[in-house]
């Protein structure tokens, strides 16, 4: 029996009862994915997540990788291969990339619906299978050589990577130290270490091409220090031929020195890579090409970043969503104790775990977490859809249009890969797990795994204290609160809306009172940053309640999807009777419950965290170090 457990259901409501996504499929840039199209690729998506790709989930952590020092390679096991293959074979990863370069393309809405069975199925087939998606980067930025080479690496169905950090350096990417000196031959020797690095070696495919920030050095105008002064470069494992793709059998001076023994998902390769170092391999140098042949290279690894971003986001979702359904399954079959009414009697029959109170509080609190979050997910997608939309207009589109879709796609992010992973990774322990009782501890269930595969998710990409800075400080403050002011107004109109269930009216007025401390809070920590002006000091306050806003958002958020989601299972029900429901009547009760649960568990909260935010001093920033 496999592992992982869908939500199909749940990826349909949102798409086309709640989300509408009817209305942009098969049209536009999107003429050859029609609705019917969608749901029958979404089943067998499904099919193909919970059978083939999730049958080496086990194995593939009991058995991973084991890193060969003399060759520097580190081979995928036969089982993961299998079900890479089988995913790479299904050819659905081209829904993501344009006719251009082979694809079909598909609203991201359904493309991230599609992800999240991939993720939570088998996380690592997706990262391993990222090329095509870098390959659009590449295209997306570069000159007519760039353009081929992104033909190429979708054609051959090469690994790609996105390479930024350094030992010494970490999350401050400006820190880092490896150089670009050019060639004569338009080429640029790359020299340095980077750390962390996905995919960065394996056998399933013929090459990787690295997508490499290095600093330029001996180039009049170009490099210096800080982010500002780094570019992106291509750089291959293996040389090829930039006509034909044939490889020249030449390696490249971009070798793999290390693999990481991990807590999780340790099938996914997690590499150091050493560029241009004589003593290694060969002593080849690390030759690579410069993207477009333009020094913008952060502005063009942040979109490989934002969409890495959301692919954490999601694949933590996911996992929590699966979490809760093998918790809920052993929930049902676990009989142990009797219930709390008869507790003093010692004849009384044992019952299910469902019946116990606290097993009941912690299973809804699964359910509306994992259904908020993928309607967060799949909601911030439809922006994208937007964008999508728009730049297929071109001209006849009004560019400050587009800019506003882009900057509401960039305030979500953090949200989407900060509160979600976040949140995903903390229930998975204290409920999910939990639920099992000591049965969780064991290998015998997944939870186990999925507690530590999911860990990173709150890691890279930037953790959880960086997402809350950068929804602060680049989301709200340098857009000057323009993108929050559109989702606060859309949440302030369905609060303001008098359609609905009466049932839903307790509900609402806790989403208002929520939204208008996190909207004080916002306020709040904008006044500390200005008068930082006078007391540079203050500037620390913020940074001390960047990720409580980040968290109270996210749970605003969240609260406003389900309430629609719930507005919209009402009607269903007031309209239909249990006949012609069937099973979607229980479905749709769910949905109400989820909705009603997670607002009146969450929302209250907010007015704390509100309060925790305004009391903030400077007490914790003058405590002396040696005092922790």
């Amino acid at each position: 029996m496999s592992h992982y457990k869908t939500n199909l259901r749940d990826i349909e409501f949102n798409l086309f009862e709640v989300l509408g996504r009817d209305e942009v499929l098969g049209t536009g840039p999107f003429g050859e994915i029609d609705s019917e199209t969608a749901r029958a690729i979404l089943g067998e998506v499904e099919r193909l997540s919970r059978e083939d790709l999730a049958a080496s989930y086990e194995d593939s952590d009991r058995n991973p990788p084991v890193f060969d020092p003399a060759t520097h390679t580190a081979p995928i096991g036969e089982s993961f291969t299998k079900s890479y293959q089988a995913w790479m074979d299904s050819e659905y990863w081209r829904l993501q990339i344009s006719e251009e370069l082979g694809g079909t393309p598909a609203p991201s809405s359904l493309v991230w619906a599609l992800g999240e069975m991939v993720l939570g199925a088998n996380a690592p087939i997706w990262m391993y299978a990222a090329g095509p998606a870098f390959a659009g980067v590449v295209h997306r930025n570069g000159n007519d050589r760039d353009k081929r080479i992104a033909q190429i690496m979708v054609e051959r169905q090469w690994g790609a990577t996105m390479v930024l950090t350094e030992p010494d350096a970490g999350s401050d990417v400006g820190a880092g130290r490896t150089k670009a000196t050019p060639n004569d031959d338009g080429s640029w020797n790359i020299e340095g270490v980077k750390r962390f690095i996905t995919s960065a070696e394996h056998d399933m495919s013929e090459n990787i091409m690295h997508l490499v920030l290095a600093r330029p050095v001996g180039v009049e105008g170009v490099g210096g220090p800080g982010t500002k002064g780094l570019s992106l470069f291509l750089v291959p494992k293996i040389h090829f031929d930039h006509e034909s793709g044939e490889l020249t059998g030449e390696r490249n001076g971009a070798y793999v020195t290390g693999v990481e023994h991990k807590m999780g998902i340790k099938v996914s390769n997690t590499c150091e890579v050493t560029f241009g170092d004589a003593s290694i391999g060969g002593g080849e140098p690390a030759k690579g090409w410069l993207l477009g042949e333009v020094h913008d290279g952060i502005a063009q690894m942040f979109q490989v970043i934002e969409n890495a971003r959301m692919m954490v986001g999601s694949k933590a979702i996911a996992t929590l969503s699966t979490g809760y359904l093998n918790a809920l399954d052993y929930a049902k079959q676990r009989e142990q104790g009797a219930d709390l009414t008869q507790s003093g009697d010692k004849t009384a029959p044992r019952v299910t775990i469902t019946h116990h109170p606290d097993v009941r509080r912690s299973l809804m609190v699964q359910k509306s977490f994992s259904e908020a979050m993928r309607a967060l997910v799949l909601y911030t997608a439809t922006w994208q859809d937007k964008i999508q939309l728009a730049e297929h207009a071109g001209d006849a589109q009004d560019a400050e249009e587009l800019q506003a879709f882009n900057a509401v796609n960039d305030l979500l992010l953090p949200i989407v890969k900060g509160y979600g992973s976040e949140r995903s990774w903390v229930l998975l322990g204290t409920e999910s797990l939990q639920t099992f009782g000591g049965s969780g501890f064991l290998q015998e269930y997944p939870i186990e795994q999925y507690v530590r595969d999911a860990k990173i998710d709150t890691l890279y990409e930037g953790t959880t204290a960086i997402q809350g800075q950068d929804f602060f400080f680049r989301k709200i403050v340098k857009d000057q609160g323009k993108a929050l002011g559109l989702i606060a107004a859309e949440i302030q109109s369905f609060i303001d809306s008098e359609a609905g269930n009466g049932r839903l009216k307790n509900e609402r007025q806790l989403l208002a009172t929520a939204l208008d401390d996190a909207n004080a809070m916002v306020g709040h920590m904008i006044n500390d940053l200005m008068s930082a002006q006078d007391e540079i000091r203050n500037i620390y306050k913020v940074g001390l309640n960047t990720s409580r806003l980040l968290m109270a958002l996210g749970d605003v958020v969240c609260a406003w999807l389900l309430l629609r989601q719930a507005e919209v299972a009402l009607e269903k029900l007031t309209s239909g009777d249990a006949a012609s429901l069937g099973k979607d009547q229980a479905f749709y009760e769910g949905k109400v419950a989820a909705a009603q649960f997670f607002a009146q568990y969450n929302l209250p909260k907010v007015s704390a965290e509100r309060a925790i935010a305004e009391a903030t001093d400077l007490s914790l920033m003058d405590l002396d170090e040696a005092s922790f």
